[in-house]
């Protein structure tokens, strides 16, 4: 289900392919932990159903204004007007405390908040789509029938896949089929 994009957005974004990772609030604690949006010692028994309908609402609004950016479109209002209300809010306050070894961790203050953990999101998103740099080094994947959007960190700009390990070993298996049966044809 972990996918790492570039940025806490792209990666909600990512939660919906190959299979709908954020059903129940058991996948959204998942994701939560993963995604770093919690510290590692965060407990999450509040995470309910409830949360993950918010998380996918959020998540398809994401997913519409990227690929309206990508696409050179204008963004759909109503998409833009709910992430920057989410946006607006305040994100979750992080604390310093020692742990049982007397090394400083983080934690969450106050506890875990559903609200806040989507301010987070929708922020992120936010600074995506303004900012010029990242918006140009948004990319879709090239893998057959993979259509997760990544932000291309690479050297050259020239990133082609989510992946390397999922899409790109599949792209090279397929081309080293691809010539092996041309060969033997010939």
């Amino acid at each position: 289900m972990w996918f790492d994009s570039g940025r806490i957005c792209l990666d909600l974004a990512a939660t919906s392919a190959p299979r709908e990772g954020l059903r129940d609030g058991d996948g959204l604690r998942l994701w939560l932990a993963g995604a770093g949006l919690v510290p590692d010692r965060t407990p999450l028994a509040r995470v309910d159903p409830d949360w993950a309908a918010a998380f996918r609402a959020l998540r398809g609004d994401v997913e519409a204004l990227v690929r309206a950016e990508l696409d050179g479109a204008d963004p759909r209002e109503p998409a833009l007007s709910r992430v920057n209300a989410l946006a607006a809010g305040p994100p979750p306050g992080l604390c310093a405390v020692r742990d049982h070894e007397g090394r400083l961790v983080r934690e969450l203050c106050g506890g875990v908040d559903c609200g806040a953990l989507l301010a987070a999101v929708a922020r992120d998103a936010v600074e995506l789509l303004t900012d010029p740099g990242d918006r140009d080094r948004l990319r879709i994947c090239a893998g057959a029938g993979c259509t997760r959007v990544y932000l291309d960190t690479s050297r050259g700009r020239r990133r082609r896949w989510c992946s390397s390990e999922r899409c790109g070993n599949r792209e090279r298996v397929a081309r080293h089929r691809r010539r092996a049966l041309a060969a033997g044809a010939g």
